[in-house]
């Protein structure tokens, strides 16, 4: 009999598992799609023909600058940016134990803001003004110092939540309470550089804070990329140690796992990785929030298999949410951090009245 339900035990957890990696399989065919459409998307009215021919290496010089030179880098920065926002948030709740954290809950995207608008307004990094118009001038002078302050003020905002969580504890609910007051203190830090900064200045200080996928370049994301899949290696290395937190953190010390390390080290991993992609794209909120929340509802809080599948999500959504700021208003393009705030919100709102919030 113990050998009959031994047998039935492991064809159930057979089951379980190959349950999880169809969902994990399907969770990267809809990022596929979602990029093949993005290819596809857009005023050129290019056909599925064309873009195969071009990624084949064929096709006219218009067709593979269209192709290679703007909707490929959108592509790969939505990708990027979305898998490394959702890993953050994925491991910022399970490590904290709290369904609202993520970058921007914590304050890392606030902080990067304020790191940009300093940078834009009192160090030289602003818009140059044209004799014309005004529109004419929205350009920021000086990105790299913009992304590097801006990388700054996001990781500082991580280093303070760490920092004030010594002093008491690194208690989960300290590390969320400090990450509300510290993202309260730089938004009115940015408010006060606004309203104390001249009319052109503020207009490149909101035109920053809207984000876009189209400041990054090949190089900037090839460093988002390259630091994303780091993380997700470490995060992936210690995937059973953020399943056994889940049972708190006493089970998880009585099981051998070094909490003290552990929890501090996640920590600055996401900031590093969130801080790098606001900087060089700026706000991108309710991606890293909303993304693992929705994994869970297929996959639940098995990290070996939530991990990836919230990168994919990340990735498609923001891929989505691309697609959508392109194509709304056409041939206009909206910021696409306005756009999924204003979509994000009544998702998030729908996962919590569908119990979606485990």
């Amino acid at each position: 009999m113990s050998t009959l339900n031994t047998n039935v035990d492991y064809s159930q957890y057979k089951s379980f598992i190959w349950r999880k990696r169809l969902i994990l399989l399907a969770a990267a065919l809809v990022m596929l799609f979602f990029c093949l459409l993005s290819l596809k998307v857009g005023s050129a009215g290019l056909s599925l023909g064309e873009i195969l021919t071009v990624l084949s290496g064929g096709g006219n010089q218009q067709t593979r600058t269209i192709i290679f030179n703007l909707r490929l880098p959108r592509i790969a920065a939505a990708v990027a940016v979305g898998a490394a926002l959702s890993l953050s948030g994925c491991i910022m709740q399970s490590v904290m134990r709290n369904p609202l954290a993520s970058a921007s809950t914590l304050g890392v995207s606030q902080g990067a803001s304020f790191g940009a608008a300093a940078a834009i307004v009192y160090l030289g990094a602003g818009l140059q003004v044209n004799s014309g118009s005004n529109a004419a001038a929205l350009t920021i002078t000086n990105p790299v110092l913009v992304t590097v302050c801006a990388f700054i003020g996001g990781l500082s905002t991580t280093v303070l939540i760490l920092a004030l969580s010594k002093l008491r504890g690194s208690s989960p609910t300290m590390m969320v309470l400090a990450g509300v007051a510290i993202s309260s203190m730089f938004g009115g830090g940015t408010t006060l550089i606004q309203y104390f900064a001249d009319d052109v200045m503020v207009s490149s200080v909101v035109y920053w804070t809207f984000g876009s996928l189209s400041r990054a370049g090949w190089s900037e994301i090839a460093l988002i990329a390259a630091l994303t899949f780091a993380a997700f290696v470490f995060f992936q290395f210690n995937r059973w140690s953020y399943n056994t937190l889940q049972s708190g953190v006493s089970t998880a010390k009585s099981l051998g796992v070094s909490v003290e390390l552990l929890i501090p080290i996640s920590m600055a991993v996401c900031a590093l990785i969130s801080s790098v992609s606001v900087a060089f794209v700026g706000c991108i909120s309710f991606i890293g929030l909303i993304s693992p929340h929705i994994m869970r509802r297929f996959v639940g809080t098995d990290h070996r298999f939530l991990i990836p599948c919230s990168a994919f999500c990340g990735a498609s959504l923001l891929l989505a949410a691309d697609i959508a700021s392109r194509t709304l208003v056409a041939p206009a393009v909206l910021p696409i951090g306005a756009l999924t705030s204003f979509l994000g919100a009544p998702l998030f709102l729908y996962l919590i009245m569908k119990g979606g919030m485990k």
